[in-house]
């Protein structure tokens, strides 16, 4: 994801949601999705292509599942290519503020996935295994199932002003997987984000040692071309 750098169309829902007030596009992804500030991200609007819609209703339904047990953001209407939910309060840990304190950032990352492996229920879980986790019969033996963020970058944390962990975003790849499936992508995600190395950082707040294999083993099928 990154920040349009350049001035982005205000869909029709969008205006509409807003009520007229100010509304600013913050985030754009590879898919041509665009995530628009309701206010001061009192609310937030993110809007697919129709090809990609369908990506919001089950984000929009792991939202609400997960809202149950750990912060998300609530959902407050959908409707086909978008998603309309409340702010949590908090910056992303890619914030100016924290990538000038990348192991302050690190750490609350590795705090909050802690928190959510923690929290989230892997027996109740209605999902099935992130997208991108394609395991095969004899590959890796997992360490710890449990329910996976799916895609635990370092925009996807928010963090106070203090430096805490506040809540999680983008949860639309949520998932019952290995834990190192989430601790690979989030410790490679700090050398995109971030100077220098952290991700001891972000695995002594996880409460873990690294290991290194299964770390080599995520990351490759996060790298791994989709097939077809």
């Amino acid at each position: 994801m990154t920040v349009p750098t350049a001035p982005v169309p205000v869909p029709d829902v969008v205006d509409a949601l807003s009520g007229g007030r100010l509304v600013t596009a913050v985030w754009k992804n590879e898919l041509g999705g665009v995530t628009f500030a309701i206010g001061a991200g009192d609310e937030y609007v993110k809007t697919y292509p129709a090809e990609h819609a369908a990506l919001l209703t089950d984000e929009a339904v792991r939202l609400r599942w997960a809202g149950q047990y750990i912060a998300v953001p609530p959902v407050l209407g959908e409707g086909a290519g978008w998603l309309h939910t409340a702010g949590l309060p908090g910056r992303s840990a890619v914030d100016p503020v924290w990538t000038d304190d990348p192991e302050t950032a690190a750490r609350a990352i590795g705090t909050g996935l802690r928190a959510m492996h923690d929290a989230l229920p892997v027996a109740d879980c209605p999902f099935g295994r992130p997208s991108w986790v394609c395991d095969e019969p004899g590959g890796t033996a997992p360490d710890l199932l449990v329910v996976c963020h799916g895609d635990p970058c370092a925009p996807n944390t928010l963090m106070s002003a203090d430096g805490a962990f506040v809540g999680h975003v983008d949860i639309g790849d949520l998932g019952v997987a290995d834990r190192w499936a989430d601790l690979a992508i989030a410790t490679m995600s700090l050398d995109w984000n971030y100077p220098g190395n952290y991700e001891a950082a972000l695995l002594d707040a996880y409460g873990v040692t690294r290991d290194a294999e299964r770390i080599d083993h995520y990351r490759g099928l996060w790298d791994a071309p989709e097939p077809g």
